[in-house]
């Protein structure tokens, strides 16, 4: 017999425990030519690629399915690394756009997969998880509507925001449904995944020049700056900062944690990390998340590595993110689970309150559009279809921010993911937040009976995320950021599921033979 970690840090006995290489080359393998292939194939012909893909993810799915997890991880931390470094051979910002789009597509298939298997029995159905399934298939459906209302009015932004909106419920439903059926061996993965992330963080940091000739940077985020000045994106961050951008390296400057706050510290403008995704938001929160979880399983000298690059974002949100997890765990074991839980969610609320305050009297932009869309939300209590207001809206460039400062609010709501969905959703956007609450709270169940600290981040991280939601479309929006504690979610808790029902089936057996199993 030899030890293996479950995905919630749980040694588990196993009759069998192959190396961690022989899972982590094919993962990793399959993982790359995955997407590593879907920019070529496009480009040769997009009907071709879509097709591919589409069969990639379900022979995933059918063949190795406790890898594709791990799979939908890699492939949305690197992407647009892939479609950057072909960027040159692409001919339209449009066309670069559509290949952006194939990690959704092949994180869909697999869900989807996962998902018919699960209806045709071949996935677990105890009762636990088909209560949980049945909440996400609610709200699916209550999204989806939205979705149909808001297509109507403004077709491309209604499917983006479905997308952004669905990836992380589809992130945790494949996680879910593939733990609570199979062992996931997720921690060598994981730790191996972190440590490529850090050293492309860190060359970038360092030697930034080399990192965006490797990678074609200068190509790929001119297609950017073509769609920005099209768009009205430029003109109106200019409007907002008064920042006029001269190079590209202009545009990867900001104030440390971009706040007015911090301007009498003397904290000079520092270049934002982007990491391989090409988003500083999405990969601050795809670190923070990794260190959080290396520590979790032991790692604690590979967690603090991560912590420089965190800080190199410049990103609240995610080091809010690390501050109250670390805090949840300490305070977990100086009072107690329920005692934390209870403090927590009273510190959360407090910290929402002190924030909104403070964001009305400096005019911050998050909470201006937090306001507009509880504005909106009593308007018009029942909603109005997705894409209808938020970032993607045409009236988002056309804003008097100056105006909106002095009002407090917005005829609207941007940058606030709640501000958003309140919105566009109404009433029925409290179906997806709860149903987020939900899967943090059975997380938290877990970690409170056990004490294993990887439950206790699942938990305390979908929460925390929920919070910075008020403030920032990308916490709930990207899929780094609320999918990867879904994600992580679903791999705890049907873990959970899976080992109680083996106990469940060995003392069966056991009492019919007399065979004790051996621990």
């Amino acid at each position: 017999m030899s030890a293996r970690n479950s995905p919630d840090g749980r040694s588990v006995q196993a009759a069998t425990a192959p190396p961690a290489w022989r899972e982590l080359v094919p993962t990793f393998c399959i993982a790359t030519a995955t997407i590593g292939f879907a920019p070529v194939l496009h480009l040769a012909n997009p009907a071709l690629a879509i097709t591919v893909e589409v069969l990639v993810g379900i022979a995933i799915v059918v063949s190795v399915p406790t890898y594709a997890p791990a799979i939908a991880i890699f492939v949305l931390f690197f992407q647009n690394m892939f479609v950057s470094i072909l960027s040159p051979l692409v001919p339209l910002p449009s066309d670069l756009d559509f290949i952006k789009g194939y990690n959704f597509l092949v994180c869909s298939v697999m869900w989807l997969a996962t998902f018919a298997l699960y209806l045709l029995g071949q996935r677990n159905q105890s009762a636990e998880v088909n209560r949980i399934m049945r909440f996400g298939v609610v709200t699916l459906a209550v999204v989806s509507l939205y979705f149909a209302i808001g297509f109507g009015q403004t077709g491309q932004a209604a499917a983006v925001y479905l997308r952004n909106i669905v990836l992380p419920l589809f992130l945790f439903q494949l996680s879910l449904l593939t733990a609570a059926t199979y062992e996931v061996r997720i921690t060598p993965f994981l730790a191996t995944l972190a440590v490529i992330l850090m050293l492309c963080g860190y060359v970038e940091l360092a030697f930034r020049d080399v990192w965006l000739a490797i990678t074609n940077g200068y190509t790929f985020w001119g297609f950017d700056e073509l769609k920005a000045t099209h768009s009205g994106v430029w003109e109106a961050q200019m409007r907002a900062t008064g920042n006029v951008p001269v190079d590209l390296k202009d545009r990867f400057s900001f104030d440390f944690l971009n706040t007015p706050l911090l301007e009498g510290f003397g904290l000079s403008k520092m270049l934002r990390i982007h990491g391989p995704n090409m988003h500083p938001i999405s990969f601050a929160y795809g670190i923070g998340f990794l260190g959080l979880f290396l520590f979790s399983v032991g790692r604690p000298l590979l967690a603090l590595a991560a912590l420089p690059l965190l800080v190199f974002c410049s990103v609240k949100g995610a080091l809010i993110v690390v501050v109250f997890v670390v805090a949840g765990w300490i305070s977990t074991r100086l009072l107690g689970a329920v005692v934390t839980l209870l403090l927590g969610l009273l510190g959360l609320i407090a910290f929402a309150v002190v924030a909104i305050r403070i964001g009305l009297q400096i005019g911050d932009y998050h909470v201006i559009g937090l306001m507009g869309g509880l504005n909106g939300f009593l308007e018009n209590p029942l909603g109005r279809g997705l894409g209808v207001g938020g970032n993607l809206s045409e009236s988002y460039f056309s804003i008097d921010w100056s105006a909106a400062q002095a009002a407090g609010t917005i005829d609207g709501a941007v940058e606030s993911a709640v501000g958003v969905l309140l919105y566009q959703m109404g009433i029925a956007a409290f179906v997806p937040l709860a149903f987020y609450f939900t899967v943090a709270l059975k997380a938290w169940r877990l970690y409170a009976s056990s004490g294993y600290l990887t439950q206790g981040l699942a938990g305390f991280g979908v929460m925390v995320v929920l919070l910075n939601g008020l403030f920032q479309e990308e916490a709930l929006f990207a899929p780094l950021a609320l999918g990867l504690m879904l994600s992580l979610a679903g791999l705890v808790i049907g873990s959970d599921v899976r080992m109680r029902t083996v106990a469940v089936e060995d003392a069966a057996l056991a009492q019919l033979t007399g065979y004790q199993p051996v621990t």
